[in-house]
């Protein structure tokens, strides 16, 4: 990664802010207050786009200095279905029941602007989870303690309920928390 200027995160992803300190990089947090339901398009690679893109537009009024800001999206795809966010324990058990026959497929994006230059540069990135039966008292311990509702699919990578039950994993680990590095710095370079 080749830039000297700040670096401003636009996500309050708490798995992209731990990337970004694993990475060793400063940086400081800016969210983008949009709608983002109201952004939508058939083909999950261009809406994870065209959100990060909202949410840079959103955000880059309000920075003051030439910077480099990061936004991203992320959406779960299961045997061709998008999946947000479980909105109950019912759908939250139905998601998981398919999880032992069709892979979890994170389709990410990064946006990258640099403020200075007002080069923007974008991608997208690809991992599957392929995961063994996870017998339904798991699955209960997951809805009681209630983390699935916060992430998109209702799976979280990191939990330790689930870990022996991962078969394994194309793509990279930080792909499908939210924040491939490997795209990161790639777009980073192309806009500074």
């Amino acid at each position: 990664m080749k830039t000297n200027l700040p670096i401003i995160l636009g996500s309050q992803s708490q798995w992209r802010q731990g990337i970004m300190r694993q990475l060793g990089w400063p940086f400081t947090v800016m969210t983008a207050d949009i709608d983002e339901k109201q952004i939508r398009d058939d083909t999950p690679e261009k809406m994870v786009v065209a959100i990060a893109k909202a949410k840079a537009e959103a955000i880059f009024p309000k920075v003051k200095e030439p910077s480099i800001l990061i936004t991203a999206d992320q959406v779960v795809r299961c045997n061709g279905e998008i999946r947000e966010k479980p909105i109950d324990a019912k759908q939250a058990r139905e998601f998981w029941k398919s999880y032992k026959e069709y892979p979890v497929e994170t389709i990410s994006s990064i946006v990258v602007t640099n403020t200075g230059n007002g080069k923007t540069a974008s991608g997208v990135d690809l991992a599957k989870i392929f995961y063994k039966v996870i017998p339904p008292a798991v699955i209960e311990d997951m809805i009681t303690r209630g983390r699935i509702f916060t992430a998109a699919g209702g799976f979280l990578l990191e939990d330790p309920l689930i870990n022996d039950y991962i078969d394994h994993i194309e793509g990279a680990k930080d792909s499908i928390n939210g924040l491939p590095i490997a795209l990161l710095e790639k777009l980073i370079d192309e806009v500074s």
